[in-house]
């Protein structure tokens, strides 16, 4: 074989150069990148303030005005910045990708400038069919203006301009809208999407001659007193999120790059629905739903902050997730847990208006935070068998410290439980029993301990023997009875009175029941392996209260048929009462329990017909 057949042709080491399709890289932007087609007129203001900036870091004393007209389909926007020569026209307007902020210097660039990623001009193009560019640079006066025309379909033209044509450094931008898109360079709606961006911009931003921004902002302005201050945030919550808010929280962190405020919601939220924040970059507003902002345990507040410290995202519409974020989300996080730690200590009021909205967002952080679950016992409110107390008034109130992990356990054992001096936390609410389990490392010396159908059992009083005994016939035809829905019966006399029967059982025994239930509707394999799992855990119990009269009543019954009616009525009656979801099996046995009592209920005997 040839030895030179095999070597890469002179032509296939040649580089080529990508061509780009600029109306499809248009249709990426408008679709995928951002958002809305109204990020072109941020993209026009962030270029403008980073020019001004650009020629202000050489000329302290330079002006700083930017200037829109909305006109007809057209908008122009004028800058006083540092200008654009020909060359500069070549190498960043015609470089997708390419930023003046890109070049040397990178770090000291990102501090001082908001953009970065060399595509804002594109943005233009989703609203407009042409872009004209005119500019004069401020770095070499002697050179003439510049004129850079492009349309859609991806060509451009540069031309030098005569000397008059731009007097002064600057550069202006004419955008005409393409078809469809008018209605995104008329006045009014140019004039409220800059105020929507530019508001905290630093610089002198018009619209015709509208000033735009309205500085200082609002968390720094000054005021006569605390509470006019309170008032006029009040009032900027109302305007940007559409609340009045139940209280403010300044996020004042310097270290961290921020300035601003967080507006405490003024009803309950769910703790999974995500917050939306504002963030202005440098005065310019980023985005309106930064999600990441604050820790997930705050979902109580909703914030509008400037920083210069943050890294936007290519779109710049969200946040880029980096150790920055990481560490303002904690600085910020910090402040938040600051306010309600200074409520505990001095304001009991305030704090308890917000607990009585917000103690779900309370105890999520507490449960991470010991030193917050130390500050926030005496506040925090739980359901008890005693009402509603913290955690720290019931433990005053009771040695031991029961509680149960749901809502259906508390509802079973609460009547009696209460009845028998035991007292039972309701730990089956979001967050609830992980904050009791914490409490002894809080308060040393706590005992807690989990409520299980034993210990209630434990807490019953026994029958006498003889009295049981003499009942056993009644008790072996309702255990038979039950004995197919995996539940027990036995006799015990506890208050109150008015409960005839008293339905327990634990986790432990609902996982053998379903295991059980399961088995029952598998194939052979399957009913096989369930089998297998099959373990010792306690069965259900129906618990009947021997003091009751309608037991005793029952139980002088001496018809089985009708000893197990009643006692299937009993079971449904106590599953109701612990407002237990109901399975096929047990709706189906209150159906038949109902129809056959109304059986009895009507039953005569032969001869004896009333209705004759």
């Amino acid at each position: 074989m040839d030895s030179q057949t095999s070597q890469p042709s002179q032509a296939s080491q040649s580089p080529h150069t990508f061509q780009v399709d600029l109306r499809g890289l248009v249709d990426l932007l408008s679709h995928h990148l951002y958002s809305s087609p109204k990020v072109y007129l941020r993209e026009l203001l962030q270029n403008a303030v980073d020019a001004i900036t650009a020629r202000r870091a050489e000329q302290p004393d330079a002006p700083a005005a930017v200037r829109l007209y909305a006109e007809g389909g057209t908008l122009r926007v004028e800058d006083s910045g540092i200008g654009l020569t020909e060359s500069d026209v070549h190498s960043l307007l015609a470089t997708i990708g390419r930023s003046s902020k890109r070049e040397d210097g990178l770090q000291a660039a990102r501090s001082d400038f908001l953009g970065q990623f060399g595509i804002g001009l594109l943005a233009c193009f989703v609203v407009a069919e042409r872009i004209r560019v005119v500019s004069r640079s401020a770095r070499t006066p002697d050179a003439a203006p510049v004129e850079w025309t492009a349309t859609d379909d991806g060509s451009y033209t540069v031309r030098t301009l005569p000397r008059e044509a731009r007097t002064e450094p600057g550069t202006t931008v004419h955008l005409v809208a393409r078809a469809g898109a008018g209605e995104w360079l008329t006045e009014e709606r140019v004039r409220s999407l800059a105020r929507d961006f530019g508001s905290l911009l630093p610089y002198d931003v018009r619209v015709g001659d509208e000033a735009i921004a309205e500085l200082p902002a609002p968390w720094d302005r000054a005021h006569p007193s605390p509470a006019t201050r309170r008032v006029a945030l009040a009032r900027h919550c109302h305007d940007l999120f559409g609340f009045t808010p139940l209280d403010t929280i300044d996020l004042n962190v310097p270290l961290a790059g921020v300035r601003g405020v967080a507006y405490v919601l003024p009803s309950a939220v769910s703790p999974a629905q995500r917050a939306s924040h504002r963030v202005h970059l440098k005065g310019m507003l980023l985005t309106e739903r930064a999600e990441q902002l604050l820790p997930d345990w705050a979902f109580f507040v909703r914030c509008v902050l400037d920083t210069d410290s943050l890294r936007p995202t290519a779109s710049r519409e969200s946040l880029y997730e980096d150790e920055t974020l990481a560490a303002v989300r904690e600085a910020l996080g910090e402040r938040i847990r600051s306010w309600l730690t200074g409520l505990a200590a001095g304001d009991p009021e305030r704090l308890a208006a917000f607990l009585s909205v917000h103690h779900l967002g309370v105890k999520s952080l507490a449960r991470h935070d010991n030193e917050m679950l130390r500050t926030m016992l005496p506040w925090l409110p739980f359901e008890t068998t005693d009402g509603r107390l913290s955690l720290e008034e019931f433990a005053l109130r009771h040695p031991v410290v029961h509680f149960t992990r749901t809502v259906e356990e508390y509802r079973q054992v609460a009547p009696i439980a209460s009845a028998q001096g035991i007292g039972v936390i309701n730990g089956g609410y979001t967050y609830d029993s992980e904050l009791v389990e914490a409490l002894p490392s809080v308060r040393p010396g706590t005992v807690v301990s989990e409520l299980d159908a034993d210990t209630v059992t434990a807490h019953l009083d026994a029958v006498d023997p003889a009295e049981e005994l003499a009942l056993s016939g009644f008790l072996m035809a309702a255990r038979a009875k039950l004995d197919p829905l995996g539940c027990d019966v036995v006799l015990r006399a506890f208050h109150p009175l008015s409960v005839p029967a008293l339905h327990l059982d634990d986790r432990a025994a609902r996982h053998e029941q379903a295991r059980a239930e399961a088995e029952d509707q598998a194939d052979d394999l399957w009913a096989g392996i369930l089998g297998s799992l099959r373990g010792s855990a306690p069965r259900a119990r129906l618990v009947l209260n021997h003091l009751n009269p309608l037991i005793r009543r029952i139980s002088s019954l001496r018809d089985p048929e009708l000893i197990g009616t009643a006692t299937e009525s009993l079971y449904g009656q106590a599953l109701l009462m612990a407002q237990r979801p109901l399975r096929p099996a047990d709706s189906a046995l209150l159906n038949r329990a109902f129809i056959g009592l109304l059986e009895w209920a009507t039953h005569t005997e032969p001869g004896k017909d009333d209705l004759r």
